[in-house]
């Protein structure tokens, strides 16, 4: 196959890998930080303490976790194919990309809000702040460097899972390595499908931490 053929086929396959990787990264985002941030206010010594709520939350997102994506995706087919209409698809793959990046996510944010000194939670506390806004000014704020770390470790995986989705008709550049490079034997095909993947998950890498350094340089100056 030569460069002309290639490029078309590698250029939609990117668009459709990012549209993927984004949308689940979003969904990710809006489930897995207040998960996350749960697991620390219910569990023992946070403002919250349920210790049913904390073990529920965490048998659900140690499921989550435990899970291979490939079985996860199989097995949310019928959901999948209920919820758009499809199992076939970038957008049919974002459904179970999101529901397996959640509970990863989750625990990303429970570890990074862990983290934060103790000792700024109570002196948020003993000036009157309640338990929401000590999350919005206290925990959030300073666990911010380690969330964006966390986050770029999902989206990372989340390109890595949706080269698997695309394997079964996610969709994305994962389709056009099975497609080309396995099945057809485009050896050329594949080796520039995995250069193209590497290139972006530098390029989230290279990204992440330069956020996470403009946070964290910002903090120390400020």
């Amino acid at each position: 196959m030569t460069w002309s053929e290639m490029e078309p086929l590698l250029t939609q396959g990117t668009i459709d890998t990012l549209y993927m990787v984004g949308w689940a990264t979003f969904y990710a985002v809006l489930g897995g930080l207040p998960l996350g941030v749960l697991l620390v206010l219910t569990d023992k010594g946070g403002p919250l303490r349920n210790v049913v709520a904390n073990r529920a939350i965490g048998v659900v997102v140690n499921v989550g976790r435990s899970l291979p994506f490939i079985i996860l995706l199989v097995a949310l087919i019928p959901f999948t194919r209920f919820v758009v209409g499809t199992a076939m698809g970038p957008t049919a793959a974002v459904v179970p990309l999101a529901i397996a990046a959640i509970p990863f996510f989750a625990r990303l944010v429970e570890t990074a809000v862990r983290e934060v000194d103790h000792g700024l939670v109570e002196a948020a506390h003993a000036m009157g702040g309640g338990t929401w806004t000590v999350v919005r000014k206290v925990l959030l704020p300073q666990a911010l460097p380690s969330l964006v770390a966390g986050l770029t470790t999902t989206v990372i995986a989340l390109i890595g899972y949706s080269a698997m989705a695309g394997a079964v008709g996610g969709g994305g550049l994962g389709t056009l390595a099975y497609t080309y490079g396995y099945q057809r034997f485009e050896d050329e095909f594949m080796l520039v499908t995995v250069v193209v993947l590497l290139v972006i998950v530098t390029a989230v890498q290279l990204a992440g931490d330069g956020v996470v350094r403009l946070i964290t340089r910002r903090t120390r100056t400020g």
